[in-house]
């Protein structure tokens, strides 16, 4: 058909064939009823435009010689035949000429060349990156959705997929434009594709579902900028090299690099008890008035790789008698801060004041649950780290509320 219509569709005739073929390829059985484009719904500004019939007459002339092709068949409203369409229906035995004349490729194509994308680097990847490309292998054998990849850019597949390659050979923290230098020679590329990185890591990672993108991100070793971890009191660390850091005459506070953190490999308290403190504000009215005996380490959240690290080399040697505590939010995110500490760090962490007495004392400060909220609470009823906190988060689904660590005073 094209080498007799040697024309460049206009945007409406581009507009209106290409819903004809998107209708086409959701079909299974194409040829089962008519796929036809109604051009009032569609919309189309050009050829409805009252002011200049220009984009309508092109329209109209390419449309009939779509139609003396067989390609399509046209419906013309009463009244306004050659003038005003109200239809085109589409011939299934053409579209393999609409898809020529559009350049664009069938829904098959793509599923294949990105099928034989995925298969020729497959064998290069393990873990969660190897069941994020066979998951999708499986999306697209079944004719289903294979997002984050996408049907309609190869160039984003094959960034994603150098990226999933890439982060198999990533051994240390690295800031994110460094990575993106490193893997494509250009500082900002990365930028378009981490979140689809962190989609496919929250999905077929370890226990990463419930992390927000730039925490799933932080576990792949891909920070903003190089993290630091700040602790109170009188730690003392010992890196793999036998150096000696002696913390206890920072004031107020002081910023470990996580990369020292993930060196240790002793960690002692000179102190009575160790907080870990969700929020920064929290943690510097704990140790805002210099309180003896009392160790503390801010959180920022769910604990990091490194973060996790720290604290696994200090309960290893950290005396029984000695508290190690969380001081987390009253709602569903603090207290899966304590389950992941007790979980990948040592189940001794107990929480601190995060129990119904302190939601009761603060209740003018809480907070409405909502039905997000409630849901996620009654999943964690269930957690098998917070069995011992059955009671409270019962209490906070009874009374309807949650409360922010700031609302209370350490």
């Amino acid at each position: 058909m094209t080498s007799r219509l040697p024309f460049r569709p206009s945007p409406d005739v581009a507009a209106v064939l290409h819903n004809l073929l998107d209708q086409y390829e959701r079909r299974h059985e194409p040829s089962a009823r008519a796929i036809r484009c109604d051009l009032e719904a569609l919309a189309l500004p050009g050829y409805g435009s009252q002011r200049d019939p220009e984009p309508r007459r092109v329209a109209n002339d390419q449309f009939r010689r779509l139609e003396a092709a067989d390609a399509v068949a046209l419906t013309w409203l009463p009244g306004e035949a050659n003038h005003l369409l109200a239809a085109v229906t589409l011939n299934p035995e053409r579209t393999a000429d609409l898809f020529t004349l559009l350049g664009r490729d069938p829904m098959a194509t793509r599923r294949a060349r990105l099928r034989e994308l995925l298969l020729a680097d497959r064998f290069r990847l393990d873990g969660w990156r190897l069941r994020a490309v066979q998951y999708t292998l499986a999306q697209l054998e079944a004719g289903l959705s294979p997002a984050p990849f996408s049907l309609a850019d190869d160039d984003h597949n094959r960034d994603l997929l150098v990226a999933l390659v890439a982060l198999g050979e990533l051994t240390e923290e690295t800031p994110l434009r460094v990575f993106s230098v490193r893997v494509y020679n250009d500082s900002k590329r990365f930028e378009a594709i981490q979140g689809a990185v962190a989609h496919l890591a929250r999905r077929h990672g370890p226990d990463w579902r419930e992390l927000a993108p730039g925490e799933v991100l932080r576990e792949l070793g891909l920070v903003t900028n190089p993290d630091h971890l700040t602790v109170f009191g009188p730690w003392r660390l010992v890196d793999g090299r036998g150096v000696v850091f002696d913390l206890a005459g920072f004031e107020p506070s002081v910023g470990i690099p996580a990369r020292l953190a993930t060196t240790v490999r002793q960690v002692t308290v000179d102190a009575e008890r160790v907080i870990c403190v969700e929020n920064l504000t929290s943690f510097y009215e704990l140790i805002r008035r210099r309180p003896v005996g009392l160790a503390a380490l801010y959180l920022g959240g769910n604990p990091s790789p490194a973060c996790r690290h720290l604290l696994s080399c200090l309960a290893a040697g950290l005396p029984e008698h000695i508290p190690l505590l969380v001081w987390a939010d009253l709602d569903y995110g603090g207290l899966n801060i304590l389950a992941q500490l007790r979980r990948l760090v040592h189940p001794r962490f107990m929480p601190y004041l995060m129990d119904e007495n302190t939601l009761d004392a603060h209740v003018a400060w809480a907070k409405p649950l909502t039905c997000g909220d409630e849901r996620a609470l009654a999943r964690l009823t269930r957690h098998p780290y917070l069995a011992d906190l059955q009671p409270v988060i019962k209490h906070m689904l009874a009374r309807g509320f949650k409360m922010e660590q700031e609302a209370v005073t350490p």
